[in-house]
């Protein structure tokens, strides 16, 4: 059995792993958008090629950020012109979010500098480094689902 100084070395490097995780800007400085709101814009682009729509409350779980605070960037992206609020036809108490069409091609530039950024990050760190990276994480993250059952699990 791990001794609790190791548990609390393991849980500081676990937070240290998350909190790096969301200074992470796969960007390269190239974008219309902010992070955040390339995270949201994505979001719901993902949706919407599954034929889903996102409401702010999901958007918030997804990005791990308060409801109140995906309103504020929905408004003002909304404003802007990048996003749209839409009913949804049997509920009126529920407004979908979704991309706006005059935004699609900035969007899609964003997307396209972000995919060319991780790609050169992926070449450099390597190939095989990435995928085992990618696969010890999920195993990882499928443990502790496995462990914790129904509860919310950080960052999550």
């Amino acid at each position: 059995m791990i001794n609790e100084s190791k548990n609390q070395e393991y849980l500081t490097k676990i937070f240290k792993l998350i909190r790096q995780r969301d200074e992470i800007v796969f960007a390269d400085g190239k974008t219309h958008f902010n992070k955040t709101e390339l995270r949201l814009l994505s979001e719901v682009a993902a949706a919407k090629a599954e034929g889903k729509h996102l409401i702010s409350t999901q958007i918030a779980k997804r990005l791990g950020i308060t409801r109140s605070a995906v309103s504020q960037i929905v408004n003002r992206l909304e404003e802007q012109g990048v996003v749209k609020r839409v009913g949804d036809k049997s509920d009126k108490k529920i407004a979908y979010v979704e991309l706006s069409t005059e935004i699609l091609d900035e969007y899609a530039t964003d997307i396209q500098n972000c995919k060319q950024f991780v790609g050169r990050l992926v070449e450099e760190f390597g190939e095989e480094n990435f995928e085992q990276m990618c696969a010890l994480t999920e195993q990882f993250v499928a443990l502790v689902k496995s462990k914790v059952k129904n509860k919310p699990i950080i960052g999550e």
